[in-house]
């Protein structure tokens, strides 16, 4: 079957002329529509876009950067990348941006100050429209670089006064009150609390909303009964050993993350205790393992499109509409709770 015939000559990339001719535009009209100018009408525009399409026409982003003064790149940095959370959480950030025409730079801080300096020195040399910091803690050292720089950024959890900082407050309370109502129901009366690292200020949110919640239901808070781990799976295995080694162990664990609850699954199967009969376990997040478990693990709902879709609005609203005095500054991002095999009532 011949092929339709093209204006690009063999052997040639196609180029911004190139575009110009077959839209039957000039070019000063594709550089505009391609930079996103509202000079441009939908018609010319469509027009544009169906010739990039179909000579798969790449723009030079670095042009495209030189003349608009924006780079539609935006920053996302995550406190550790081996944790599931995070990258579902770029998966769904990168979907809506790209959505957006936008690209994106991850980087990953591995909790270490050093790397988060050096992962922020790489969105301001890449020019990025925005960075949204997903570290959950400990970003603090590095806020005033990006601030002093005018780069618009979106934190969760953590406040700052200058206009081109948007917050996520993350509503852990709703979801972790939810989970221990469940466990008080079914009867348990001893439960412990696997805490995150106290360097991360979501950590310490988590575990301040879990002793809420204990006294709300009328439960014994047990200082021995909560134990800072480090939201990996030899961290839920660790802690799940020092909960054992208590002369009257707790009959249910919540813990701070599912990382740290799929430990405690593996520590308790290799103890011999099954899950739930002998021992119920709730965690928090529910990455897309949750289910897969044995058994399927109850958990606490934090929603990585949720999430990722309001890190991606502050920063859209602030690339976009600088000047405007009404952006929306706070994003507010709910938990539930997800209730599975993982949990039954305490043996008598």
């Amino acid at each position: 079957m011949p092929r339709k015939a093209s204006l690009r000559k063999a052997g040639k990339p196609p180029d911004i002329r190139t575009v110009a001719a077959l839209a039957k535009v000039s070019i000063a009209t594709v550089s505009r529509t391609i930079n996103g100018s509202p000079l441009v009408s939908d018609r010319l525009s469509k027009r544009v876009w169906q010739a990039i399409k179909q000579l798969n026409y790449f723009p030079n982003t670095h042009a495209r950067t030189l003349v608009s003064g924006r780079s539609r790149l935006l920053g996302i940095i995550v406190e550790n990348i081996t944790n599931p959370f995070f990258p579902e959480l770029i998966q769904s950030f990168e979907s809506i941006a790209v959505g957006y025409g936008y690209e994106i730079l991850v980087s990953s801080s591995y909790g270490d100050p050093a790397t988060l300096t050096k992962c922020v020195r790489r969105m301001l040399e890449r020019k990025a429209d925005g960075v949204a910091v997903m570290t959950f803690g400990g970003e603090e050292t590095v806020l005033d670089e990006l601030v002093h720089h005018g780069v618009p950024i979106v934190l969760a959890e953590f406040k700052l006064t200058d206009p081109k900082a948007s917050t996520i407050l993350l509503d852990y309370s709703t979801g972790i009150h939810a989970a221990v109502r469940h466990l008080a129901e079914l009867g348990h009366r001893h439960v412990a609390f696997l805490a995150g690292p106290h360097t991360l200020h979501s950590a310490i949110t988590r575990e301040n909303d879990f002793r809420a919640a204990i006294v709300a239901e009328g439960l014994s808070a047990q200082k021995k009964w909560v134990i800072e781990c480090d939201h990996t799976l030899k961290g839920g295995m660790a802690g799940f050993g020092r909960l054992q080694s208590l002369a009257a162990p707790p009959t249910a664990i919540v813990c701070s993350n599912d990382m740290t609850a799929i430990g405690v699954l593996r520590a308790a199967y290799k103890s011999g205790l099954r899950v739930p009969e002998n021992l119920s376990v709730i965690g928090l997040d529910d990455i897309d393992f949750a289910e897969f478990t044995l058994p399927p693990l109850t958990t606490i709902r934090l929603s990585r499109v949720e999430l990722a879709r309001a890190a991606f609005e502050a920063l859209r609203q602030q690339a976009e509409d600088p000047g405007n005095p009404k952006l929306q500054r706070e994003f507010l991002v709910s938990t539930s709770l997800v209730v599975r095999d993982s949990t039954a009532a305490p043996q008598a």
